[in-house]
């Protein structure tokens, strides 16, 4: 696990690079986890990507922030809202489960997706985010397919 999580973080972190502007990076590894979170700049964006790897989980947050409001928010956190649209109702049978969603129009929207990875983020981003100025909540849903991990 230790080497295709290395080997992964090392191209997402040469994609961002490629893709983003003033990238900054950091790691954190124990040995039940690893944590990569990327800054960046894309055009009048600001990205912030967190992904956290283990043998039994994959966590990950992909946002797009204008000034302080986040314009598009992919994660699969064990969120209400969005265990709300999945299940109907919030409670205890499904409490932690990872939730893949989208947080639109500063966290006031919210859409139930497929598992989103770096590069499908990324795929995305470029297909609906202007590098100019882009109003607020014109962002469409994703469509495109999300690859699977190497693992």
């Amino acid at each position: 696990m230790v080497e295709k999580t290395s080997e992964y973080f090392a191209n997402v972190i040469i994609l961002a690079h490629s893709t983003f502007d003033d990238v900054e990076y950091t790691t954190d590894a124990t040995p039940e986890r690893t944590i990569l979170q990327i800054h960046g700049n894309y055009g009048v964006y600001k990205v912030f990507i967190t992904e956290l790897l283990s043998e039994e989980i994959r966590k990950y947050r992909y946002y797009i922030l204008k000034k302080n409001r986040v314009e598009a928010g992919f994660d699969n956190a064990s969120d209400p809202r969005a265990i709300r649209l999945k299940y109907g109702k919030i409670g205890s049978e499904y409490a932690g489960r990872y939730i893949p969603h989208l947080h639109l129009n500063d966290k006031t929207t919210i859409e139930l997706t497929e598992n989103m990875t770096f590069f499908g983020f990324i795929h995305w981003m470029k297909e609906n985010v202007s590098l100019s100025s882009n109003p607020p909540g014109r962002f469409a849903r994703p469509t495109i397919p999300t690859s699977s991990l190497p693992w």
